[in-house]
């Protein structure tokens, strides 16, 4: 037992340190070769992976690639937590709202009918894949809007939607899994199981996320203010494991913990400047560190063979979402907001950008690692997605909002 313990560990740390090696050579040419890094990551995964040398694979690596596709999708919720801001987001939230949940619903099932059509696979493998893919990535769309100035309410309503739909397509992805797994469906029961598992997430979320602001703060309570950055660490963890002990949902958690730790400053919990700085500098490079290692994990997963048999249909699927599920979703939960008031351009805007990443790829690795029926489709299907995705989307954000009169000056 103790011979597979220290393998279990030389296995992890070998990974990583392949991961962070590989992503730091790659991260360098994406900038050099000025194409996202994300797509860098994924060509790297490709090489290091059973398609090319045969460095890494879930075989080799079963324990640590778990681990960091847990971990990492559960840091970069919190993260993306952290972006939302309330005062903004107030005056947006039917449409957010609505995107986050009617509209994952319906890129959901735009997605399954389409692939259940061209791959004739049954209905919950094709739901399962369509709610995969149905979120978008905050830590994808960060980065693109710090690159331009763009309206405060446009650029706050599509991370927001990305953060908070990350969140409902997870969940709604371990729905399918337990309906299959269990074999038995039950619309009443799983309603009832999605509703305990959000619910309980964001209870969880909430009590943490203030233990950790108030522990951290400048008040007389602040006790770990100097140690912001690891009790970070420490409050997605706990926040995340808890969740999942009492059933609740453990990414609904973290993402709700950086929700509040984002605003504590509407309840008057402040962090000490100095503070401050090494916590931001600290979350910005772990999870940084964490999207490299998750994009890196998902190249790892790509087979030439299977995606040569499946890129066609694939390619189906990822054009289905960007074309007809991406703008029914905003037509349905964007245009009935009387409250927001969007214009033409800022709908036609919301309908363009709709990056697929992180989260997609982390759910993808967990199921291929489950060996759950039909995980080659998906893992393709999620690779194509990325692939086109930020290949063509997130690369075009500035021109589509330049060409809509969205830019602002800085």
């Amino acid at each position: 037992m103790e011979n597979a313990s220290v393998m279990a560990v030389e296995e992890i740390f070998t990974l990583i340190v392949m991961i962070l090696l590989t992503g730091v050579l790659f991260s360098k040419l994406s900038k050099i070769l000025k194409i996202p890094d994300v797509v860098m990551f994924l060509i790297a995964g490709i090489l290091i992976g059973p398609a090319v040398l045969n460095w890494a694979s879930i075989e080799h690596y079963p324990l640590g690639n778990q681990l960091i596709l847990t971990f990492g999708s559960a840091f970069i919720l919190y993260d993306g937590g952290r972006e939302i801001k309330l005062r903004i987001l107030n005056n947006v939230k039917i449409t957010v709202g609505l995107l986050a949940t009617v509209g994952v619903a319906i890129s959901a099932l735009v997605a399954s009918s389409a692939a259940m059509i061209i791959f004739k696979i049954p209905f919950i493998y094709a739901l399962l894949l369509g709610a995969v893919v149905a979120s978008t990535d905050p830590a994808t769309l960060v980065p693109v809007f710090k690159e331009i100035t763009i309206k405060d309410r446009v650029k706050q309503t599509v991370i927001s939607e990305s953060a908070f739909n990350d969140a409902a397509g997870a969940i709604l992805v371990f729905s399918i899994l337990a309906i299959i797994h269990s074999g038995v469906f039950s619309l009443a029961g799983n309603l009832r199981q999605l509703a305990v598992m959000s619910l309980g997430g964001i209870l969880v979320g909430l009590i943490w996320g203030i233990i950790l602001s108030v522990t951290i703060s400048d008040t007389k309570y602040g006790i770990f203010h100097e140690y912001a950055p690891i009790m970070s660490i420490v409050a997605v963890i706990i926040g995340y494991s808890f969740a999942e002990k009492i059933g609740g949902s453990g990414y609904m958690a973290t993402f709700t913990i950086g929700l509040v730790c984002g605003n504590k400053k509407k309840i008057n919990l402040w962090v000490p400047e100095a503070d401050f700085v090494t916590q931001l500098h600290v979350r910005e490079t772990l999870a940084f560190v964490m999207r490299m290692a998750i994009f890196i994990l998902l190249g790892t997963h790509v087979s030439f063979e299977i995606l040569g048999q499946y890129w066609v249909g694939a390619l189906v699927v990822v054009l289905s979402l960007m074309f007809i599920a991406r703008p029914l979703s905003v037509l349905v939960c964007a245009v009935p907001d009387r409250t927001a008031k969007w214009s033409r351009n800022e709908l036609e805007f919301l309908m363009w950008v709709r990056e697929t990443g992180v989260i997609p790829a982390a759910l993808s690795g967990m199921i291929t690692a489950m060996r759950i029926p039909h995980s080659d489709v998906i893992a393709s299907v999620v690779f194509m997605t990325i692939l086109i995705t930020l290949g063509i989307q997130a690369t075009s954000t500035k021109y589509a909002a330049r060409r809509l009169g969205l830019l602002e000056e800085r």
